[in-house]
């Protein structure tokens, strides 16, 4: 079963996915809040890679909905994002994620985090 990551930059979400698949976690990508909503109506990925500072819909809002949808509620989350704030790294751990990175992430940061998830 793949992952998901969810980010508005291509750049990004495309290096996140490639580090996936090094670590043979594959992944697929939704650039964007919008579609990330689109795909998640019809597919429950094995874990999600979820950036914050997204347009429209933000990080925190996907979040909460994963956390209210039934089958959608126990999927591990990696925040992955540039807002190193500590408030920023509480509200997304009580928010439901289960680790979170500070952009860039780096092969190391990724596995750690995902064995922290439970997903490796």
């Amino acid at each position: 079963m793949d992952g998901l990551v969810i980010d508005d930059n291509r750049n990004t979400a495309d290096a996140l996915k490639q580090m996936l698949d090094v670590l043979d976690l594959p992944a697929r990508v939704a650039y964007g809040s919008s579609a990330a909503i689109s795909l998640l109506g019809s597919f429950v990925p094995r874990f999600i890679c979820l950036d914050i500072n997204m347009p429209g819909v933000d990080g925190t809002e996907i979040l909460a909905y994963l956390r209210r949808e039934p089958r959608l509620m126990k999927v591990p989350v990696v925040v992955v994002t540039s807002d190193d704030q500590p408030e920023t790294r509480h509200r997304v751990m009580r928010g439901g994620a289960q680790a979170v990175i500070i952009k860039p992430a780096t092969m190391d940061t990724l596995e750690i985090a995902m064995k922290k998830a439970g997903v490796t």
